[in-house]
């Protein structure tokens, strides 16, 4: 290696790279160098290894290959052991160009499922043990045990149980389902079925109310009569699964509330199924069972927990009526201004709620490390503290008086803002924390609200210690033995001993108990930081147990937002969002890909790391395909990069042209064919269509990648750089509001296309087929470009080329029903920003918005003037199509008007659910939903 230069990150970031020389240790003491390919597998070169291994001395004393592993050192300074041999070598990234082969050490089962969970999750299992907490280690102890004995439970479900967690049901509200068939002429519909390992095809005639079983019936019916068949068939024994996806068709629902053929009947096609035997379905349940098995059985037994040590000598909370205090002793690593005094502000909460005044420390001069070693006295007594009481501090700078000015102000205002910082007062094992605590800080950043001290913020240290400030603060030994928060049971024998504060509060947990369960969109409100005490969240999952799994799955985005606000890592709420994604893998799917993407978030990457590596203990089959998906967005991200760079000094089509040449190396093609989804994983990406591929204009070049199936053409954008967070939250909103309508009959065609967050600013959204903008539109089918957006028949022209004849009628109702569901979702959102480059419709008439980057009514202003004026989007030539090209049918718009009408007055009824929604979405920390007060601006809509 040249002088001067240290690490192979730039080796590994050209994509130009074909091989690599690489120096090798083996355990005889021998030095090996040679060239490899960087696209070789560990297992190759592992081969490779061997082959010129046999021509040096004591080759004779190495024992089998699969008794070596080969470690080295990766990117972030680390030892690696490399248990993975499928992994390729340009995927490893090393450090250096060494690789020293070790004997294997313990079970190489249990040590290859923790090397993959440790790449997948981007959090290796050393950074959980080097934290050397007991609350980390009980906690993934207990975890483990929880996730693997649902899997157990799980693997002996019979067949048709199993699929219910495999392959849930994907269905569309009953109530549309029985709307549709009443406003259409009822008629049969066509089916084509096949059987699983047969090419040959049957079309079925069925009722649309029919359920799977007599589609099953008639298909085997059908079967026995071609084939004449002399065994009869079971349909029992089947299942129906729709061509080309993991998307099955079962259980006791009308065919139409499917979303696959409620889908198809809408677009006029034809529905694809097969038949699949249940031997099939057990093939694959025993292949999941396997892995678990195995990993279960070559786990060494973990040890008994050790026994609870016995409470001697301990006395209750409730017992001492003394206040609290606590010493500041000293900071560490402070910068700040010279001119500045430092003082540390410390306050008392329980949830939002300031529990006493807060206290202020005395002024010391800037230096690195300045000490305090100041008692710092609260004026609440130890008896009133709420068991989730948290100390909250905030360090800030202060301006030296130079001289007096006359002001009715207080002397010393605080003018910097430097950091803050948050703690329990007990420990997650109910006692009152004692002795010395060092807290490294997170960074504060200044705000209109002049607020020093952040209740809301994590209780999680720092974990970039050297890079901060840092608080030594001292809990006091308030008694010679430690003091418990007295658990429930305990209460009622204190309040018969004359403690009627403590009975009190006995009697309200205990009216909780007993309350009636509260609906779900009520319920949800209590998990938000202002409602910490542990019974009222424990009440809320109670509530909460209820759902069905598509209601859960359309509130997941803000369960996973709210775990932010739990104290502790072990939760009712984080043990319920398991339990149901290990019953449910679409569930599992979105919880895994909602957690993966904050792992780089320092406040969060070790609870949400920790939920992680849960999950894919109790999914083993799982990690697979999610480690596909993640090596997938990683070269979509390598390949972003390399058209971004490029674009700076090429044209377009040369930067093109070397994308598609990139993308057809072996270890693109690889990574990027048959792949699960992310954004749906009923979906397989199987073959990438090379010369489909392009990135798109926008700054952050997104790529725009299409894929070939068997029976489908799917497409994906790729973006890199932007924040799709707020645009998943709005079209996840649009789709619960899609929803609530059509449980009431009103079906607008909405459209909430696929969009998930992946990352740190990278992302996946659904690419809609047959589908263009406005804009485009009115510049194609206009002869100048300056006349384009006044061209009003423009629009209707092109609905008219792609739906000719009777296909207009059709067309003209999708664009009336969906330009009504979006002017009314748009108003309701607030959205901002809307124009014809991003409003979009589909040739079969449906219109739909794209872009959602301001939404609460933060709308886009330039010089101080509101560049928008009207609460949504219809233009004249929208209104133009609606009348169909009339300018007299006042029937056609006030037929608009009133399915407006209908869905405003139904998400009026539902307000409270989007209110709870939108605040529970403050963790997110998204620019836009940072505070109530852009919630309660926004609420005016639905009153």
């Amino acid at each position: 290696m040249p002088p001067g230069v240290y690490g192979m990150q730039d080796v590994w970031e050209r994509e130009d790279r074909q091989q690599i020389t690489m120096e090798f240790l083996l355990p005889t003491g021998i030095y090996l160098n040679f060239p490899v390919a960087c696209s070789d597998t560990i297992s190759t070169i592992k081969k490779m290894v061997w082959k010129n291994a046999r021509n040096e001395p004591l080759f004779s004393a190495l024992s089998d290959p699969d008794a070596y592993v080969f470690t080295c050192i990766n990117m972030t300074a680390e030892r690696e052991e490399l248990e993975d041999e499928q992994r390729r070598l340009c995927d490893v990234r090393l450090f250096l160009p060494i690789l020293r082969l070790v004997a294997r050490e313990g079970d190489r089962v249990e040590k290859l499922i923790t090397t993959q969970i440790s790449l997948l999750i981007g959090k290796g299992h050393h950074e959980f043990e080097s934290q050397k907490n007991h609350e980390v280690n009980e906690f993934r102890t207990k975890m483990r045990i929880f996730c693997e004995e649902h899997a157990q439970v799980r693997q002996m479900l019979p067949w048709e149980p199993w699929m219910e967690f495999n392959f849930p049901c994907d269905l569309e509200p009953c109530c549309v389902v029985a709307q549709s068939g009443k406003s259409r002429s009822v008629k049969k519909i066509l089916v084509n079925v096949k059987f699983e390992g047969s090419e040959e095809t049957f079309v079925l005639q069925q009722d649309p109310q029919d359920l799977p079983m007599l589609l099953k019936r008639n298909a085997l019916r059908k079967k026995s009569t071609v084939f004449r068949a002399a065994k009869q068939e079971k349909p029992e024994d089947y299942t129906l699964q729709v061509n080309g996806r993991w998307e099955f068709i079962y259980g006791e629902y009308p065919l139409c509330q499917f979303k696959y053929i409620f889908t198809c009947l809408h677009g006029g096609i034809t529905p694809h199924l097969t038949m699949v035997h249940h031997s099939v379905i057990i093939k694959y349940q025993e292949e999941q069972g396997g892995l678990s098995n195995q990993m279960s059985r070559t786990r060494a037994p973990s040890k008994p927990p050790p026994l609870p040590l016995k409470r001697q000598n301990t006395s209750s909370l409730w017992s001492i009526h003394e206040p609290f205090y606590i010493y500041l002793l000293q900071g560490s690593r402070v910068n700040a201004d010279e001119g500045m005094k430092l003082v540390v502000q410390a306050g008392l909460f329980h949830g939002s709620e300031l529990l006493c005044k807060v206290v202020t420390s005395n002024e010391v001069s800037v230096c690195s490390e300045p000490v305090w070693d100041q008692k710092l006295v609260f004026d609440i007594g130890v008896s009133d503290l709420p068991r989730m009481s948290r100390l909250c501090f905030a360090l800030y700078g202060v301006i030296e008086k130079t001289k007096k000015r006359p002001t009715k102000k207080k002397n010393k205002r605080a003018d910097c803002p430097l950091a803050w910082v948050n703690t329990m007062v007990f420990d997650y094992k109910d006692q009152l924390k004692t002795g010395e605590f060092s807290l490294s800080t997170w960074p504060s950043v200044p705000d209109d609200k002049g607020d020093l001290l952040n209740p809301m913020g994590t209780v999680e240290k720092n974990p970039n210690i050297d890079s901060t400030a840092g608080l030594l603060i001292r809990f006091p030994n308030i008694r010679p033995h430690p003091l418990y928060y007295p658990p429930i049971e305990k209460l009622n024998e204190l309040g018969m001993n004359g403690e009627k504060v403590v009975a009190t509060k006995e009697e309200m947990v205990g009216l909780l108990r007993k309350w009636p369960e509260l609906p779900a969109i009520h319920a949800l409100e209590l998990l938000d930081y202002s409602f910490p005490d542990p019974h009222v969240r424990s009440f809320t999952i109670r509530c909460l147990r209820n759902l069905r799994d598509d209601e859960l799955f359309q509130y997941l985005l803000q369960l996973v937002q709210v775990l932010k606000y739990e104290s502790y890592l072990d939760c009712d709420l984080t043990c319920f969002l398991l339990k149901r994604a290990l019953a449910n893998k679409k569930i599992g799917h979105f919880l895994f890909w909602h957690l993966r993407s904050e792992m780089h978030v320092p406040s969060v990457s070790l609870r949400f790391g920790l939920i992680l590596e849960a999950y894919c203990r109790g999914s083993i089959f799982h990690i697979k395909s999610l480690m596909k998906q993640n090596e997938a967005l990683n070269k979509m991200k390598a390949l972003n990069d390399f058209v971004k760079s490029g674009s700076q000094k090429a044209t377009r089509i040369q930067t093109t042209e070397d994308m598609k040449v990139c993308i057809k190396q072996d270890t693109y093609m690889e990574a990027l064919s048959d792949v699960v989804s992310p954004l749906n994983p009923s979906i397989v990406l199987c073959e990438l269509c090379t010369d489909k591929c392009k990135f798109m204009d926008s700054k952050m070049k997104p790529l725009w990648l299409m894929y070939k199936n068997k029976y489908d053409h799917v497409g994906i954008i790729f973006k890199n750089g932007d924040d799709l967070r707020q645009d998943m939250l709005t079209l996840q909103m649009i789709q619960l509001m899609d929803v609530l309508w059509k449980t009431e009959g009103l079906d607008l065609r909405m459209l909430p296309y696929g969009c998930l967050s992946t990352g740190n600013k990278t992302g996946l959204i659904e690419v809609v087929k047959n589908s263009d903008t406005i804009a485009n539109i009115q510049r194609n089918n206009s002869n100048s470009a300056a006349t384009a957006a006044f061209n009003k028949d423009a629009l209707l022209n092109w609905l008219k080329s792609k739906n000719p004849g009777d296909k207009l009628d059709q067309a003209i109702e999708e664009f009336t029903l969906s330009c009504a569901g979006y002017c009314v979702a748009t108003y309701v959102l607030g959205i901002g920003d809307r124009h014809s480059d991003n409003i979009m419709i589909r040739e079969t008439g449906q219109l739909f918005h794209i872009d959602f980057g301001h939404f609460l009514g933060n709308f886009k202003s330039k010089f101080g003037i509101n560049r928008e004026r009207v609460p949504f989007i219809l233009t004249y030539d929208f209104v133009h199509v609606i009348q169909e090209g009339r300018t007299n049918n006042s029937e056609k718009f006030e037929r608009f008007r009133e399915c407006c009408e209908q869905a405003y007055k139904i998400l009026c009824r539902n307000g409270t659910l989007f209110v709870n929604l939108f605040a529970l979405m403050k963790a997110a920390g998204l620019p836009e939903l940072s505070s109530s007060k852009d919630i309660h601006g926004w609420n005016f809509s639905l009153e």
